[in-house]
C-alpha cells in the first residue's frame, strides 16, 4: 500500500492526515518522474547560459592556436608592429578606462560582527505576571484585561521576554530618568559586548547611527553613546526617530551610504526601542496590542569598509531596497501614535495593516527579484505575464521562488500574523521561518532589532555557512518595506556572546495557538 500524508497548517491548529491508496497494478511512471529535477535542471542551464554559448567559441579558438606554428605566430606580431600606434592607443583606453572603473565602482561593505543584548534574568516577564500587574495598576477595564489576556495567549510569545525595570515595579513609574536607564542599559550592553568581542577601540569609530522610534531626548542617544565612550570629536553622528521596526534596515542603509563617502572608516549602527514612557495604559484596544506584542532589545553592528577587513568579517553587504508607501493615507494611518479619548498616548494598529503589509511587500519584492533571483526564475515570471496578458485568460501569476537566492530569512518579528502570511505568501518552510517564530517567542517584538536576534538564532544552529545569502524583511509605520541582502564571507560558527548561547539547545519549541 502506498501512504500519502497531507499537511494543511490553520491558524488554530496543525493537522496531519494519512490516506491510503491502492497500490497500482502496473508502476505509475508519470509520478515516478521527480519533476523538482527537471525545475532544478532548468535553472541550472539558464544560470550557465552564457558560459555553455562561449564554450563552443572558446574551443574552436582553442583548436586554431594549437594549429598555429613558428612562421604564423611570427606573422603575427610583424602585424602588431605594424599597427604600434593603435596598440598602444588602445591599451591607453583599456588602462584609462580600468582605472575609471576602480576608482568609481562602489565600496564593499562588511559586517564585521554585531551584538545583541540579553536582559538581565530578573526582567522576565511571565503572563500571569504580566496580567497580575495590569490589574494591580486599576487604570484596565475588564473588557481591556481580557483582551489583553488573548492577544498574549495567541501572540506566539513565550513566558521569557523581558520588560523595563519600570514597568516591573507596582505600581509602573514610567518617568523621563527611568527611560534614560532603560536606554542605556540596552545601548551599553550591546556596544560593550560588540566592542569586546571585536578588539575596536571605541575612537576609530568614524560613523555613529543609532535608530529609536518613540524615545528621542535630548541631548540624543547618539551623544549619550559619544559621551559614554569618549568618542573622537569629529564623528558623523545620525539620530533616527519615528521610523518604526524597519528602521534598523534604514540605518543599515545611511552607514553604507556614508562609507561609500569615507574610506577606511568604521560604522557604528544602534538599532533600539523604548518602552519605559510608551506604555499604554488606557482601554483603546487597537492601542493595547502593542503592550502585548513589545519587549526590550538592542542590537549593536559594526560596519567597515577597509579591504583589510574581509578576512575577519561575516558578511558583505550586497543590496538594501526601501519602499514606502506614505503617500497613501490609509497606509501612512495604519500605525498613528496618538491620544485616546481620554488623552492618553498610545500607538494604534488598524485592522488593514496587514493588507498594507503585503501591498508594501509586493512593491518591495518587485523592485528586489530582479536583483537577486536568477534568470531564470525572471523568464518564468515575465513569460507568465505576458501570456496573461495576451491570452486574456485566468492563468495564475507565477510566484517567484526566492529560496533559490536566499538560503535564510530574517523576517522581522512583529507577531505572529505576519509571520504566517510572508510563510505563505513566498512559499517558505518551517525551518525557513523557524529563526522569525523562535525570536518572537523568545524576546518578543524587540522592533527594528528583531531582524538581528533572527540572524543569531541562524548562527547560533550552525546553519550559516560560506557563500549563504540571507534576507532581512522589516516593516514600519509611515508604512515601509524595507529589505537587506548579505552573503556570508565565511562559515560563521556559534560564538559565546551569541544571545541564544545560554537556550539554543531548547529550540525550536512546538508553539501551540
Amino acid at each position: 500500500m502506498a501512504t500519502t500524508s497531507l499537511h494543511q497548517s490553520t491558524a488554530e491548529s496543525a493537522t496531519t492526515v494519512e490516506i491510503q491508496q491502492p497500490s497500482d497494478p502496473l508502476p505509475n511512471f508519470l509520478n515516478s518522474v521527480k519533476l523538482k529535477y527537471v525545475k532544478l535542471g532548468y535553472h541550472y542551464l539558464m544560470r550557465h547560459l552564457v558560459t555553455l554559448l562561449f564554450l563552443p567559441l572558446i574551443a574552436i579558438t582553442a583548436v586554431h592556436a594549437s594549429q598555429l606554428n613558428i612562421d604564423e605566430i611570427g606573422k603575427l606580431y610583424l602585424h602588431l608592429q605594424y599597427n604600434f600606434i593603435a596598440v598602444m592607443a588602445l591599451s591607453g583606453v583599456a588602462v584609462l578606462g580600468s582605472t575609471v572603473y576602480l576608482m568609481s565602482r562602489p565600496r564593499h561593505v562588511y559586517l564585521v560582527d554585531y551584538s545583541c543584548y540579553r536582559p538581565p534574568e530578573n526582567l522576565k516577564v511571565k503572563f500571569d505576571v504580566f496580567m497580575e500587574r495590569s490589574k494591580l495598576h486599576g487604570g484596565f477595564n475588564e473588557s481591556a484585561l481580557e483582551f489583553q489576556r488573548k492577544i498574549l495567549e495567541r501572540s506566539g510569545l513565550g513566558e521569557e521576554t523581558y520588560l523595563p525595570p519600570a514597568l516591573h515595579s507596582v505600581p509602573p513609574v514610567p518617568s523621563m530618568a527611568a527611560a534614560r536607564e532603560e536606554a542605556e542599559q540596552v545601548m551599553f550592553g550591546a556596544l560593550d559586548n560588540l566592542f569586546k568581542s571585536t578588539n575596536l577601540d571605541p575612537r576609530d569609530i568614524g560613523i555613529l547611527v543609532v535608530n529609536c522610534s518613540l524615545f528621542n531626548p535630548t541631548p540624543s542617544l547618539s551623544s549619550i553613546i559619544v559621551n559614554k565612550y569618549k568618542l573622537r570629536g569629529n564623528i558623523k553622528t545620525f539620530n533616527l526617530g519615528g521610523m518604526g521596526c524597519s528602521a534598523g534596515v534604514i540605518a543599515v542603509d545611511l552607514a553604507k551610504d556614508m562609507l561609500q563617502v569615507h574610506r577606511n572608516s568604521y560604522a557604528v549602527v544602534v538599532s533600539m526601542e523604548n518602552i519605559t514612557q510608551n506604555w499604554y495604559f488606557g482601554n483603546k484596544k487597537s492601542m493595547l496590542i502593542p503592550n502585548c506584542l513589545f519587549r526590550v532589545g538592542c542590537a549593536a553592528v559594526l560596519l567597515s569598509n577597509k579591504s583589510t577587513d574581509k578576512r575577519r568579517a561575516k558578511y558583505k553587504l550586497l543590496h538594501v531596497v526601501r519602499t514606502h508607501r506614505g503617500s497613501d493615507d490609509t497606509a501612512f494611518n495604519c500605525v498613528y501614535q496618538e491620544e485616546d479619548d481620554a488623552g492618553k498616548v498610545g500607538v494604534s494598529l488598524s485592522k488593514d495593516l496587514m493588507a498594507i503589509a503585503g501591498g508594501a511587500l509586493k512593491a518591495n519584492i518587485t523592485t528586489l527579484g530582479p536583483l537577486v533571483l536568477p534568470i531564470s526564475e525572471q523568464l518564468l515570471f515575465f513569460g507568465t505575464l505576458i501570456a496573461r496578458k495576451l491570452t486574456d485568460s485566468k492563468l495564475k501569476p507565477y510566484i517567484p521562488d526566492f529560496k533559490l537566492a536566499f538560503d535564510h530569512f530574517c523576517i522581522h518579528a512583529g507577531g505572529r500574523a505576519v509571520i504566517d502570511e510572508l510563510e505563505k505568501n513566498l512559499q517558505l518552510s518551517e525551518e525557513h521561518v523557524e529563526p522569525s517564530r523562535m525570536t518572537l517567542y523568545r524576546f518578543g517584538n524587540t522592533s527594528s532589532s528583531s531582524i538581528w536576534y533572527e540572524l543569531a538564532y541562524t548562527e547560533a544552529k550552525g546553519r550559516m555557512k560560506k557563500g549563504n545569502r540571507v534576507w532581512q524583511i522589516a516593516f514600519g509605520s509611515g508604512f515601509k518595506c524595507n529589505s537587506a541582502v548579505w552573503e556570508a564571507i565565511r562559515t560563521v560558527n556559534p560564538s559565546d556572546s551569541n544571545p541564544w548561547a545560554d537556550c539554543i539547545h531548547k529550540f525550536p519549541v512546538e508553539i501551540c495557538v
